[in-house]
């Protein structure tokens, strides 16, 4: 911490800007990327024409979008229209401003760590600026007077508040591991092992949850195109349109690299190669660790994204409020008491270790419990015992086939050709196909 707020203005101001370049450049290429990861997922060539291996198509969808007309929608409130993808993007950038993306170097003459800031509390201010960024897509889905757009909105504001407090709690086990907030010092922690491993539980709650604070499938409920047409962004048109997706692969790049922070020991390189190499936790090679950690998570989000289908949103708010938050609770608990134990010294820890093991999987197993032991109605007969009645409630339901569902090819069918040169169905081939 002593090692900040000694830096002249000019270095402030351009590690300010390099931080800007790098995450605009950081974008074109994530984007890039995702459509070339799920092309060959899909079996596709992906984007290939626009500069070497495509790399420029990129920079091509973002002038199409500028050059794109720009609408504002009559019933839409202006000012929040026009503000909510800029509140939507500020923070995106900001957030990195406490990420440490390398130890101390020579900086043009200079000698500073490779980190605009730090503060006691950095942990707690990335996660407040993140939550900031959430209520642009809120704004932007109120203010465009539609109502698929108000929907995305409302199940944005909804995802924020569930997948926040899942998240902020998996942190909680950082913070007492590593008695501290600074991010800095977090990464300090991690120099004999990284708090990934120590802290799996919480690793894997927070790797769920960026996936829900990020807004991407399996957990994309707010732009789900399939009921609400394009979600939040609806009505968006543009630069503007163009804004909203700049944050969203932003803050893609910023919850990987909080991850990597706090869980998987940030610029510091993987086990074993400081003891082949001494310099790879100096100078500006652990540049190359943390980005590669990094691209680790954004290769996960896309791996994601082309193998799951979209969840329902009962299931999405299920698995926040039933499973995510009740295991990080307990699991924090189970955390304290090593802790405490650890400290003082009076119980055998293996012991310990082992019952809690035992009641973290108590507890998952008795949510679902209660999902599998639902009451069956008596009154309601069972499936079978007497004739369905397809048309009943006057809704045009065809009656499945006697025999159930009809498998393998269908029958052939006969044409004959009238004089008019139409060809129909005959009745013999009706009753043959029947």
């Amino acid at each position: 911490m002593a090692a900040f707020g000694q830096d002249p203005w000019w270095v402030i101001l351009l590690k300010a800007v390099l931080i800007f370049v790098v995450l605009v450049l950081l974008t074109l290429f994530n984007i890039w990327f995702e459509r070339r990861v799920v092309a060959r997922m899909q079996h596709r060539v992906g984007p290939n024409v626009h500069g070497p291996f495509g790399l420029l198509q990129s920079l091509a969808d973002g002038v199409k979008l500028a050059l794109k007309e720009d609408i504002i929608p009559k019933a839409a409130d202006k000012v929040v229209f026009l503000l909510a993808p800029v509140i939507a993007t500020v923070p995106a950038f900001v957030t990195w401003a406490v990420i440490p993306l390398g130890p101390e170097v020579n900086f043009f003459g200079h000698r500073t760590p490779l980190q605009l800031t730090d503060m006691p509390v950095a942990v707690l201010f990335m996660l407040a600026i993140a939550s900031i960024g959430i209520y642009g897509i809120v704004l932007g889905g109120w203010s465009s007077g539609s109502t698929y757009s108000l929907l995305g909105g409302l199940r944005s504001s909804a995802q924020m508040i569930s997948y926040e407090v899942a998240m902020g709690l998996a942190l909680v086990a950082v913070f007492l591991y590593a008695g501290s907030m600074s991010t800095s010092e977090i990464v300090a922690a991690q120099d004999r092992l990284w708090f990934g491993l120590i802290l799996l539980p919480s690793f894997v709650i927070y790797v769920i949850s960026m996936v829900g604070e990020t807004n991407r499938a399996p957990f994309d409920l707010p732009e789900a195109e399939g009921e609400l047409v394009g979600g939040f962004h609806t009505e968006y048109s543009s630069l503007k349109f163009a804004l909203f997706f700049l944050a969203e692969y932003i803050n893609l790049a910023t919850v990987s690299a909080i991850a990597t922070t706090l869980f998987l020991g940030g610029w510091a390189a993987p086990w074993g190669i400081e003891n082949v190499w001494e310099g790879a936790n100096s100078g500006y090679w652990p540049l190359l660790w943390f980005f590669g950690k990094v691209f680790c998570f954004i290769f996960l989000f896309v791996w994601l994204r082309g193998s799951l289908p979209r969840m329902r949103y009962d299931q999405f708010m299920a698995l926040g409020w039933k499973v995510l938050i009740p295991v990080s609770l307990a699991w924090i608990v189970a955390v304290a008491t090593i802790r405490v134990i650890s400290l003082e010294g009076n119980i055998n820890r293996t012991y310990l270790v082992a019952a809690i093991a035992v009641l973290l999987v108590l507890t998952v197993a008795l949510m679902f419990v209660g999902d599998k032991g639902e009451a069956v109605d008596e009154d309601v007969p069972a499936a079978g015992d007497e004739p369905h009645d397809a048309f009943a409630g006057g809704f045009p339901v065809p009656p499945m086939p006697a025999g159930g569902a009809v498998r393998g090819a269908a029958a052939p069918l006969t044409f004959a050709h009238t004089p008019g040169g139409r060809t129909t169905v005959t009745a013999d081939a009706e009753e043959s196909h029947e």
